[in-house]
């Protein structure tokens, strides 16, 4: 069957609810809001190359705007509120670290046979200073944990074009 067209949405038990905040070692997740817009922007359009070569996908195509990235935070606490998908932003102390995802299968890859068991897509992306000190690996492993033991996830999809080893 083709499901290359479909979304399977989040599953999460009856009254659970998703974390405002997660954290791993010196990385803290919050919820994505409007409340990260400056930081949200600068760190975007200081790591468009490498936002690409890691993250991939079609997201973004050029520098980012205050007005337009304000109305893409808006809709990522919409989405939380509502539990379609789950965006926070990361940081290390005062340091905006970049941001990580929990959507629904099949909105970033086309869902398929193999998808169908997973429970949910992973991706996440950070700034050129956060790589270069080995943040982009640490969120990895701290999406791994937050999945599972923050989330009630067992089967994690991680769609990034570079997954760490």
């Amino acid at each position: 069957m083709d499901y290359s067209h479909l979304i399977k949405r989040i599953v999460l038990p009856a009254g659970f609810a998703a974390p405002d905040k997660l954290m791993f070692d010196d990385i803290v997740a919050t919820a994505l809001s409007r409340e990260h817009l400056r930081e949200d922007v600068a760190g975007i359009n200081a790591s468009l190359d490498l936002i690409s070569s890691t993250r991939g996908g079609g997201w973004p195509t050029e520098p980012v705007t205050e007005d337009g990235n304000f109305i893409d935070l808006v809709w990522h606490e919409c989405e939380f509120r509502d539990g379609y998908s789950f965006s926070y932003a990361v940081h290390s102390g005062q340091e905006y670290l970049g941001c990580c995802y929990f959507y629904p299968l099949g909105r970033r890859t086309p869902l398929s046979d193999e998808l169908l068991a997973c429970d949910v897509d992973v991706s996440w992306w950070v700034t050129p200073s956060a790589y270069q000190r080995g943040y982009y690996e640490k969120l990895f492993r701290a999406l791994r944990h937050w999945g599972t033991e923050d989330f009630p996830f067992s089967a994690l999809h991680f769609s990034n074009r570079l997954i760490p080893t």
